[in-house]
């Protein structure tokens, strides 16, 4: 198995069809013999978080499709390890998940900044050997994550500034159309 860091990002090939993941970029949170699980970062949600949460009052945050994998479950990244026990680490300033009691206290008494967290509506998941294959298959660019890109990068850039942080050789593909033969 390829090791890849738990902060890579999955940046998709400019070429990929498939309607979930076309023109997107995931945080790989978990990646080990068992599977993987990431978050699509470029992806809004058609609810905002007070819609989905209950426990919260005039909370307009904005939610991501995580993607297509247990859409009905409520996920988090942010910056918060001091204030939200539990909380996996991804990378020094990157944290996933923790106590969603503790969260909707911080989020009523606006202690969160929402420019420090983010929620996602289900995940990204591959089951054992299944991303691998898709890396050899080059359906995805490996990038690593940055706060930047995950918490102050407008959504609709997110995929291009994800390509432009992998170098010179690969700005030409942000350029490049969806479907080539509307070229």
């Amino acid at each position: 198995m390829e090791r890849l860091p738990s902060n890579s990002l999955l940046i998709a090939d400019p070429f990929l069809k498939d309607a979930h993941f076309q023109r997107s970029v995931i945080l790989l949170c978990n990646h080990s013999n068992e599977g993987s699980v990431g978050f699509i970062l470029n992806r809004k949600f058609h609810m905002q978080l007070c819609d989905l949460m209950s426990g919260i009052e005039n909370v307009n945050m904005p939610v991501y499709v995580g993607g297509p994998v247990s859409t009905d479950s409520l996920h988090f990244i942010h910056q918060y390890p001091h204030l939200i026990p539990d909380a996996e680490m991804i990378s020094e300033h990157i944290f996933w998940g923790g106590d969603f009691e503790k969260v909707k206290m911080l989020l009523n008494t606006k202690m969160l900044d929402p420019e420090r967290i983010r929620f996602f509506i289900g995940y990204s998941g591959w089951s054992e050997g299944q991303l691998e294959q898709e890396m050899q298959e080059k359906t995805w660019l490996l990038g690593e994550a940055s706060e930047k890109i995950l918490f102050h990068t407008p959504t609709d850039q997110i995929w291009k500034e994800s390509v432009m942080t992998l170098g010179e050789s690969y700005r030409e593909i942000i350029h490049y159309p969806i479907d080539p033969q509307l070229n």
